[in-house]
């Protein structure tokens, strides 16, 4: 049994009369029964669980509302091993794969194609220059002369056009193969 704090007074304690403890004719032959300072006592260590219990509460929930705030997050992280990102870029490989070749070999064809009509403008126009330069200039062949500089300005503008597009369908090409080199 634990001693309690009614034990360990140094003193009784004062009446609550106001003539003090030998007016009161009762505390002189009062006789107090043991069962009443052990119920004192059971209820003063009750008193101390109870102070002892709201204090580990207080200190158990003082930190609630910044865990709630913690707990209120909306990120979350998911982490995985390099064996699953690795199966994950195998299998979008295989996938996307067949379709970088084939626009590749489309880039292909294409840059082919635009590189026989480069070919094909530019024998065209140098063939014109050719004719321009050995025909003699008279009057009446004047609006000829005029109508194939025209047909030679829009041939030169077609062809840097066409040199225009080969470059850009190049560097596609060029972009598309170095993607499919990266992800092999």
């Amino acid at each position: 049994m634990s001693m309690s704090r009614f034990s360990m007074r140094p003193r009784p304690r004062d009446s609550v009369f106001a003539g003090g403890p030998d007016v009161y004719r009762g505390d002189r032959d009062a006789i107090c029964s043991p069962n009443l300072f052990d119920c004192v006592s059971a209820m003063e260590s009750c008193c101390e669980q109870a102070a002892d219990s709201q204090q580990l509460l207080r200190n158990g929930t003082c930190d609630l509302p910044r865990m709630n705030k913690v707990l209120d997050s909306q990120k979350v992280f998911l982490l995985v091993d390099n064996a699953t990102v690795r199966r994950y870029k195998a299998d979008l490989a295989e996938e996307i794969e067949p379709e970088i070749n084939e626009l590749i070999s489309r880039a292909q064809k294409g840059v082919k194609a635009l590189s026989q009509r480069q070919s094909a403008l530019q024998t065209r126009a140098e063939a014109a220059q050719a004719r321009q330069a050995s025909r003699p200039v008279v009057g009446p062949t004047a609006a000829a002369d005029k109508l194939q500089n025209r047909r030679l300005q829009i041939m030169v503008k077609q062809r840097e056009r066409l040199e225009k597009e080969l470059a850009m369908l190049q560097q596609d090409v060029d972009n598309l193969q170095l993607k499919v080199m990266n992800k092999g």
